[in-house]
């Protein structure tokens, strides 16, 4: 969404979740999550790529529902 609200449409993104399960109140909770992403996206550089995949980040519904440490690193293939 992020992309596409400034102008870019990617040819392919591809995202890998590693998660952190740790005991917690008798249960188990997900305290962190690392996201490795990779995106093929024409006309995009380097800097604007970081810019937005971080705002895809800060803004992620799951990421706030999670309430865990998110880590991201991104990176166009």
């Amino acid at each position: 969404m992020i992309l596409g609200m400034a102008g870019f449409t990617p040819d392919k993104i591809a995202t890998t979740t590693t998660i952190t399960l740790e005991p917690k109140d008798g249960g188990f909770a997900i305290t962190a999550s690392h996201l490795d992403v990779t995106a093929e996206i024409p006309g995009i550089d380097e800097a604007t790529f970081q810019d937005l995949a971080g705002k895809a980040k800060t803004g992620c519904p799951v990421s706030k529902l999670l309430n865990a440490t998110i880590t991201m690193e991104a990176k166009l293939g």
